[in-house]
């Protein structure tokens, strides 16, 4: 069982092959170290569609019950139904989350996502690591005296109140969206959108279905766009939106059916937050940034480079009180939705704001793809990623450099971000320039020679 326990507990989360990995028996233990660490009263569960998760969430569940944990089930839901039931029902006890999902992980994988009061985040760093060895040294306290309740809760309608509220719906226009839920758990919120919504829905893949029969839901894979691409161009819509299985992130297409990297929508986005609340922080993360700090700046916001990583923006959102922080990775946070990582408002927020302007998705983000053109994140896999970085370092010594997560080297054309990632053996590279693109793929391929 020790080897089995290991692998699942990573730096965010706990995720691997089911049932090598991760199983219910696994599952019970986990439910009851969550518990013991956060001294939990009362607990908020969900699941995605993967086919192991029912049997996963009822063994945490019943792990957390021992502990004499009350847990509100919210049966079948998102990631971010979660952390919007951890904050906005602080007030009944709630104090603690967890979502059974694996997201955009293979089908045969499963994991757990967890929060405690107030929808903060749970780390390794800060409580996974304490779980994982309260199982592996077998010190798990014994049982509560009286077992907690389990409650199933439907809170759906109530999380939909609080997605509309970031549109003003009467002004919105009857736009055509095509909406690529992946097979996931997205499907069920559009549905419930759509009927306060004038907009127009073509619906892909919207059935969930653990099998995933057209692929693991990952759009940030090249060849999981071309469906999304395709369908946008057969319908003339305005846009194309699709997700991940737990649908906390959203990727989008223009009406011309090309893929739009997450880093123009952080800039894009800003400018929308921006517009409601002038002279609001706006966080980001340093793998790109010249797009961010011009859209940020000359909207009047006050730019802030943090961290990569949800546990990091999150922590930094709280302490700056920032309005939004983005991720080129196309994870979004919202200071109105516990400080958050949401999939679903940022694409009402750019249906709002292509309402309002009148104009097309691809003028809003061609200047800004022309002004800054990206490589999009390139992984190695390299033996000593140390050693990689400390030569890159020494080559491009001249340029200006910063270590707010891993090294950045900036010149007056071009800059670069290399980073070692937090979840898997991989050296991540990320290269931008001022309006030359040759020159950006000059330097990209400079810098991959340097690291394979």
């Amino acid at each position: 069982m020790v080897a089995a326990i290991l692998p699942a507990f990573k730096a965010y989360d706990i995720r691997g092959k089911v049932p090598e990995e991760l199983n219910p028996q696994l599952a019970v233990k986990i439910g009851r170290a969550f518990a013991a660490v956060y001294a939990l009263k009362k607990v908020v569960v969900g699941r995605d569609i993967r086919h192991s998760s029912e049997a996963l969430v009822q063994a945490l569940t019943a792990g957390l019950m021992e502990m004499g944990v009350d847990v509100l089930d919210l049966g079948l839901c998102g990631t971010e139904e979660i952390y919007h039931a951890a904050f906005s029902m602080e007030s009944t006890g709630i104090d603690g989350g967890v979502v059974v999902t694996a997201s955009h992980n293979p089908a045969d994988y499963n994991g757990m996502k967890f929060v405690v009061k107030g929808a903060r985040p749970v780390t390794g760093e800060y409580g996974l690591r304490e779980m994982a060895d309260l199982i592996l040294s077998d010190r798990l306290p014994g049982p509560a005296a009286i077992p907690g309740k389990l409650v199933s809760l439907n809170n759906k309608e109530e999380y939909v109140r609080h997605l509309l509220g970031y549109v003003a719906v009467e002004k919105l226009q009857p736009l055509k969206v095509v909406v690529n839920s992946g097979n996931g758990c997205a499907g069920a919120i559009i549905d419930r959108l759509e009927k306060h919504l004038p907009l127009r829905f073509i619906k892909v893949h919207h059935e969930p279905d653990g099998s995933f029969p057209h692929g693991v839901p990952n759009p940030l894979l090249p060849e999981n766009r071309a469906e999304t691409a395709r369908a946008v161009l057969e319908n003339g819509a305005d846009m194309g939106v699709a997700w991940d299985g737990d649908f906390d992130r959203c990727f989008f297409w223009d009406e011309k059916g090309n893929f739009i990297e997450g880093y123009y929508l952080v800039g894009l986005l800003a400018w929308e937050i921006l517009k409601k609340e002038p002279g609001a922080k706006i966080l980001f993360d340093p793998r790109l940034t010249w797009n961010t700090l011009e859209q940020v700046q000359a909207a009047g916001g006050i730019p802030i480079m943090t961290r990569t990583g949800h546990a990091f923006i999150k922590e930094r959102m709280r302490l700056e009180d920032a309005a939004y922080g983005g991720e080129m990775s196309a994870h979004h946070y919202f200071r109105d939705f516990g400080y958050c990582d949401s999939g679903m408002i940022p694409w009402l927020l750019v249906a709002s704001l292509l309402s309002r302007e009148g104009t097309k998705l691809s003028e809003l983000v061609a200047d800004r793809m022309a002004a800054y053109p990206v490589s999009g994140e390139i992984n190695s896999r390299v033996g000593d990623p140390d050693a990689v970085i400390a030569r890159i370092e020494e080559k491009f010594r001249d340029g200006q450099k910063d270590y707010t997560d891993g090294l950045s080297v900036a010149y007056e054309k071009y800059r670069f971000n290399i980073r070692k990632s937090n979840t898997e053996p991989l050296l991540r590279l990320n290269v931008e320039s001022r309006g030359d693109a040759q020159l950006m793929r000059e330097k990209t391929e400079e810098l991959l020679a340097l690291i394979r």
